[in-house]
């Protein structure tokens, strides 16, 4: 018999092998980012802002413990709830801003993308209503999306450039019908911040509905506004134990930790237990040489990030004005993150214009309709760069790119 004869085998695919993944899984959109940066690839003209991440290496004292903890021998698996001595590090680093957290309510995750994930699996089933607050990184929608839950935008508002909240919108929106409700602030791309007056408000309404909040605080040490704790207000700062509140956290912003992927989440005692054996069929556990790691960097905490935050604020006051002078741009000085969001007049569907940014002007960027429909027209600017100059560098190409369009 010739091989072009016989039947495919029960474990091959046929033609369009998609058909056997869940729907959900179907209709995820590829990252309009990523879509930008590959067409970047190979390029080394390029000065690329595109992702979410400093360009300088992480500290020597935190590589060191890893590699410390490697030549150690501790290369083996760890309690899904993360090594003792990092949950009670990232208790204390959280009660010196923060009410008091004790190391029962803490989990260690594989990153911050991670921590947010488990959250949703703990909380989330198939048909129910999730809330979030957008524009937003994708992930956050997608993932309740991935567990079959039927995810409800509420945009905030553009106002010269700044992005604001309707609170009265979004306090409609959540219903008894309403699961659990998304919250990224300092917001990713926008800068948005809540305040605290907003988080009251939206914790209050939610315990009347019942409905559970996921507050994804990654970014709260990144934020250049004047405050008692040095951090952006905090649902955790307006909460008791008991209530229904998940924060997660990640190392990779404050600490300069992308690449090392450990997060945690801060949750009710009642979760803890669940949490544990979640973790266990994700991950299992964050490796235990990146933990030590994670317990250095809190340890030398105050000795690096209040120099990130300092490099980054000198970042945004660099490129903001920078951009605001450049006809046809509106922007605004974001409040928290690490991020300048602009809105380019004139231009329409934001990934084409990110695509030809980085053909035919070397500049990357991110879309901003990979963040919401509603920020069609934006771009997002990563301005975390070890050298300001780049920055410097990158608007002038914008310039020179917007002079050749007219």
């Amino acid at each position: 018999m010739k091989s072009s004869d016989r039947s495919p085998a029960v474990n091959e695919f046929p033609q369009g092998r998609n058909q056997h993944m869940r729907k959900a899984i179907q209709n995820l959109e590829a990252s309009k980012i990523r879509e930008v940066a590959n067409a970047g690839l190979g390029r080394d003209d390029v000065l690329a802002f595109w992702f979410g991440e400093s360009d300088e290496v992480t500290p020597e004292v935190i590589r060191q413990a890893a590699i410390d903890s490697i030549n150690g021998g501790e290369t083996f698996y760890a309690h899904n709830l993360g090594l003792p001595e990092l949950r009670t590090a990232v208790a204390r680093y959280t009660s010196a801003m923060h009410p008091a957290v004790d190391a029962s309510r803490i989990a260690i995750t594989s990153g911050g993308v991670n921590a947010l994930m488990l959250a949703v699996q703990a909380l989330v089933d198939a048909g129910d209503e999730v809330v979030a607050v957008t524009p937003v990184w994708p992930n956050l929608t997608a993932q309740p999306a991935i567990l079959g839950a039927n995810v409800v935008c509420v945009p905030l508002v553009p106002v010269q450039g700044e992005w604001t909240l309707d609170l009265d919108k979004l306090r409609t929106a959540i219903t008894s019908k309403t699961k659990l409700l998304i919250v990224n602030a300092p917001n990713n791309p926008t800068g948005w911040t809540m305040s605290r007056a907003e988080q009251q408000a939206v914790l209050d309404h939610c315990r009347e509905t019942g409905t559970w909040i996921l507050a994804d605080e990654v970014y709260e040490r990144l934020y250049y506004e004047p405050t008692p704790n040095g951090c952006a207000p905090s649902f955790l700062d307006l909460s008791v134990p008991d209530d229904r509140l998940v924060v997660a956290h990640s190392f990779s912003k404050s600490f300069l930790m992308t690449g090392w992927r450990l997060g945690w989440l801060v949750m009710p005692p009642e979760m803890v237990d669940g949490m544990g054996k979640l973790i266990e069929f994700n991950t299992s556990c964050a490796s235990v040489f990146t933990q030590r790691a994670g317990v250095a960097a809190i340890e030398h905490g105050n000795d690096i990030t209040p120099r990130v935050v300092a490099h980054l604020k000198l970042c945004r006051d660099t490129l903001v004005p920078l951009l605001a002078a450049v006809p046809g741009v509106n922007v605004a000085a974001a409040k928290g993150g690490m991020y300048a969001f602009f809105q380019l007049e004139g231009f329409g569907d934001s990934l084409q214009v990110a695509k030809r940014l980085v053909v035919e002007a070397g500049l990357g960027l991110a879309p901003g309709n990979a963040f919401a429909p509603e920020a069609q027209g934006w771009l997002r600017w990563c301005f975390a760069s070890k050298d300001p100059a780049r920055l410097v560098q990158g608007v002038d190409r914008l310039k020179t790119w917007l002079a050749a369009q007219k």
